[in-house]
């Protein structure tokens, strides 16, 4: 959901140019490896990639690259320092990130082989071939693609790009056509039954569960104030402003408090937010500059408080309502879903980790207006408010908690409703192609590959349609 805090936005860290890179070797990286001490009482892992020879940082699955600069010094993803120590043994101790340092735990770690090729360089790998989805018991149907109208011949060469790296950190690539999973390809250790995290596109799931539990009268409309949920609450900065925010504006990202991820002098940084005791408090403490309704501002802290109301609402805990209500009549059976916005969530942010399957299966829901295999699970003009545009964040068009972008295919212009955000996690719905496209990936902090995908290898086989 958003930016990794220590190693990664260091913003006390000095700023210094990488000017020339520092030549190291695989067996050198080495001896980096092993567990860390890291932020909040946590740890992380330090991993050397024999295919890019360069050092990753490894939080929560997620891999962060580190380039050498000097014999043990470091840089992150920002350019920013990061130095290691050693002992008087002259071997690895820890390391410092700006003013903090962290202590070697142990060596003892593991990485497969396969975390660091999206496929092993075996002779079965050599040459790609379509193989149709198998079907399972999960409420997926399948086909095969010479039905779909896709052009297999773009497909393939996508396919030889990711596994030869031109487009790195994929982890999978699904399409759904006309309601049949016609691709469905995993790479690096991945595979049908991998729950990969979402990030931000758990907000879309948040704002399916906001729908239902208006449909079911346990919040009376999208017009409620958010403060008259949380009268244990003292609010800082509380104003006749403030006291108008409804349940619909932080929906569409427009509650006018001080929260804007594209502002770094927002008093609602989410680094901020994520170490502090209580997300709830923290957003809803926050001043306001702009009414309700107003500019849209790209914020976790609406999405976050949401899910709190429902939980009030519902006398259940998010997870739980979205189970019975959501994921059970889309027969997805694992998933896991912590959703505690307190700092034990500062690594985590409370997102919803699912199988790209059962990410597919919501992104069919969608497309097919809320109703699963005759029942609607999601009132339909929910959905159909949901994917209009209510109203504009970083220069998008957006509905409740979901974004509505356009991709250009050759010339052609497709509109698409997409549950998206950091590292590259993509649920798009095509209704005018009646498709759907689940990409997920580990470009974290960096240029997610996946629109480039979809809009080179998959859109153009409408062009000529």
């Amino acid at each position: 959901m958003r930016k990794i805090y220590l190693l990664f936005i260091l913003s006390f860290t000095p700023f210094f140019c990488l000017t020339q890179p520092y030549k190291t070797t695989y067996k050198q990286l080495k001896e980096f490896e092993g567990l860390y001490e890291y932020i909040n009482n946590t740890t992380l892992k330090i991993a050397a990639s024999p295919r890019d020879t360069l050092l990753y940082a490894v939080i929560n699955e997620s891999k962060y690259r580190l380039t050498p600069y000097s014999r043990d010094l470091f840089v992150n993803m920002s350019n920013e320092k990061v130095q290691f120590f050693r002992n008087t043994n002259n071997t690895i101790a820890g390391y410092i990130a700006g003013k903090d340092s962290f202590k070697l735990l142990s060596k003892d770690v593991f990485f497969p082989e396969m975390s660091w090729y999206p496929r092993l360089p075996t002779a079965k790998n050599a040459v790609y071939k379509y193989e149709e989805p198998k079907a399972y018991k999960d409420g997926l149907e399948t086909g095969h693609i010479r039905q779909s109208g896709l052009d297999t011949a773009l497909l393939s060469e996508m396919m030889r790009k990711i596994i030869d790296g031109t487009y790195p950190n994929v982890h999978s690539v699904l399409i759904i056509k006309d309601g049949r999973l016609v691709f469905e390809e995993y790479f690096y250790e991945y595979n049908k039954d991998s729950l990969h995290e979402l990030r931000s596109a758990s907000k879309s799931f948040v704002s399916a569960l906001t729908g239902i539990a208006i449909a079911k009268g346990v919040i009376k409309s999208k017009h409620e104030k958010v403060l008259s949920y949380f009268p244990e609450y003292n609010i800082a900065n509380n104003t006749d402003t403030k006291k108008r925010i409804t349940i619909e504006n932080l929906l569409t990202n427009q509650s006018g408090l001080d929260c804007d991820v594209s502002n770094p002098a927002s008093e609602g940084n989410e680094t901020t937010m994520n170490n502090s005791d209580d997300w709830i408090k923290f957003t809803l403490d926050l001043p306001m500059v702009d009414t309700p309704g107003g500019k849209g501002m790209y914020c976790s802290g609406n999405p976050v408080t949401l899910g709190r109301i429902i939980e009030k609402s519902t006398n259940m805990l998010l997870p739980d309502f979205a189970k019975n209500n959501l994921f059970a009549p889309l027969n997805i059976t694992n998933f896991k879903w912590n959703f505690k916005p307190d700092k034990s969530s500062a690594e985590t942010f409370c997102q919803l980790y699912l199988r790209p399957r059962d990410m597919a299966k919501f992104g069919l829901l969608y497309l097919d207006s809320g109703n699963w295999k005759g029942k609607q699970v999601i009132p339909a003009d929910w959905v159909y408010q949901s994917l209009e545009k209510q109203s504009v964040v970083q220069g998008v068009h957006y509905g409740y908690l979901w974004w509505i972008k356009y991709l250009d295919a050759d010339g052609v212009r497709y509109w698409g409703k997409a549950a998206q955000r950091n590292g590259g996690q993509k649920i798009y719905i095509w209704e005018a192609q009646h498709m759907v496209t689940v990409i997920t990936g580990g470009n974290y902090n960096a240029q997610s590959p996946g629109d480039e995908l979809i809009k080179q290898y998959i859109l153009p086989a409408f062009n000529r349609k």
